[in-house]
């Protein structure tokens, strides 16, 4: 009998992604949907559930739900259905959740990834719209849970992948890939820390060769795409070693435990569970026509795939740099206006990806979020780049720039006295007593030890207090040393 091995197996895996939409009132009532607040200050009679209330549907939040659909290569369905989803839970005051379920808005769409840098298409089953549930909060200190319903109402849809996922790094992909696409929409901040983005997974694996699906289990708790990873990486491997030695795959719910990095059963789940669906009394179906949806298909952005490459394509940028640049929208835009103010394209995508990213991670922000004005930016650049200013001195420019956004290069530099002195007769000045000074670092550089013109260099620096172009330094050093 042989000894099974991973490779005996395939693996697949199944998403299931739960996005927030931004709007500012609730999908039904008019409270704020906002993350923060006091608990149960933003709620009402509607989201609560009291007897002798109506829902009435934010238009702002089914415009999301269209241009998410469209975005996501779905067919968008024109009838819009709302259906209650009945189940009891403390956290769902009404004791149903209002969802969709045969006519979901958007369905058969896809989302393209790469793979070990090939193109692999992930189909997405459905997108439909639901109202968020409110929110759990467990005292273990005073032995109870209690229940946060700001939440409760907010504008929800949920992405419903096919198993078309193949190992756990895919999926963290997927999600990466996901993600960034919603970004591009400015339909949510799909901050997972604030649960505007969550994903449940389900994962089975069945023989190599095989069609028919094994069995699944799901596993929620998991509040990063990190941690998507790890608990579906643990999943894979502890059911690989349950078939592996003759055992059977039960299908139930897993928590992942961050701490243990380990999943653990939350319940069993032999069958699907019967919510009960039916349409919702309270809101009437009707038809968006299809000139609207055409409307906000016109919306739609520049997806970040073909941004990627036309980035490449119209600045010469390389596949690295782009992918960089593109990773945030309106720092692609940013670089967008910088490229139309410069020709040292290379120069301002290095400057982007350096510095000005390093200065916003800092500050864990957007350039939309500053005052930072392209022309200025490229300026410095082109300051730093004509030898007028230091890399250090720019830098230091660049910082203030980006919390003074009234101020402008030229002035900084005059103000601050940071203006390098490209001067070359006070250059060679500077160079020639360096020289005379550390005569026997010269000597050592005659006999071969070259790496030693480093050190002549600082002291001409030093010498300039820091203000000499430090280029036109070493090509004056180095003249004086090898040609003379």
């Amino acid at each position: 009998m042989s000894i099974l091995t991973q490779k005996d197996f395939e693996t697949v895996i199944g998403l299931e992604v739960h996005l927030q939409f931004s709007t500012r009132t609730k999908i039904f009532c008019g409270c704020e949907n906002a993350f923060g607040k006091e608990p149960n200050t933003c709620v009402c009679p509607v989201c609560l559930g009291l007897p002798g209330t109506l829902p009435v549907l934010n238009k702002s939040a089914l415009d999301s739900a269209i241009k998410t659909a469209l975005a996501l290569n779905c067919t968008v369905n024109s009838y819009i259905k709302f259906d209650r989803k009945n189940y009891y839970y403390p956290d769902l005051p009404k004791g149903y959740q209002i969802s969709q379920f045969d006519f979901p808005i958007g369905h058969d769409g896809y989302l393209d990834i790469l793979v070990n840098g090939n193109p692999k298409r992930i189909r997405i089953h459905r997108a439909h719209i639901e109202e968020d549930a409110g929110k759990l909060i467990h005292d273990n200190a005073e032995g109870c849970s209690l229940v946060d319903y700001n939440r409760t109402g907010t504008p929800l849809m949920e992405i419903v992948t096919e198993p078309d996922l193949r190992s756990p790094q895919e999926a963290y992909d997927y999600l990466t890939a996901l993600k960034l696409a919603l970004q591009y929409l400015d339909v949510s901040d799909c901050d997972m820390e604030k649960g505007s983005l969550r994903c449940d997974a389900n994962i089975s694996l069945r023989r190599a060769g095989e069609t028919r699906l094994g069995t699944k289990t799901e596993l929620k708790n998991m509040n990063s795409f990190k941690a998507v990873k790890a608990a579906l990486e643990f999943e894979e491997m502890r059911q690989f070693r349950v078939l592996a030695t003759g055992g059977t795959i039960v299908q139930e719910t897993r928590l992942w435990n961050e701490d243990k990095q380990a999943t653990f059963t939350m319940r069993t789940k032999e069958e699907a569970h019967d919510y009960r669906y039916f349409p919702e009394p309270d809101l009437v179906p009707f038809i968006v026509e299809d000139a609207e949806i055409e409307r906000i298909r016109l919306t739609l952005p520049e997806n970040p795939q073909a941004k990627c490459q036309r980035l490449q394509k119209d600045y010469g940028l390389s596949d690295y740099d782009a992918t960089i640049i593109v990773q945030d929208r309106h720092l692609a835009d940013f670089f967008e206006h910088c490229a139309k103010h410069s020709g040292k394209i290379k120069k301002i995508a290095n400057w982007i990806i350096g510095p000005l990213l390093k200065e916003l991670k800092d500050r864990r922000c957007s350039v939309k979020d500053l005052s930072l004005k392209p022309e200025q930016f490229v300026l410095l650049v082109e300051k730093v780049e004509n030898g007028d200013l230091s890399n250090l001195a720019g830098k230091d420019i660049l910082i203030t720039l980006l919390e003074d956004g009234s101020k402008t290069v030229e002035d900084l530099i005059e103000k601050s006295g940071l203006s390098q002195v490209s001067d070359d007769a006070l250059l060679e000045s500077i160079a020639d007593e360096t020289l005379k000074e550390h005569a026997d670092v010269v000597t050592q550089i005659k006999n071969g030890n070259h790496g030693a013109v480093g050190f002549l260099i600082g002291q001409a620096m030093k010498k300039s207090q820091g203000k000499g172009n430090p280029k036109k330094i070493k090509d004056i050093i180095q003249r004086r040393l090898f040609n003379a």
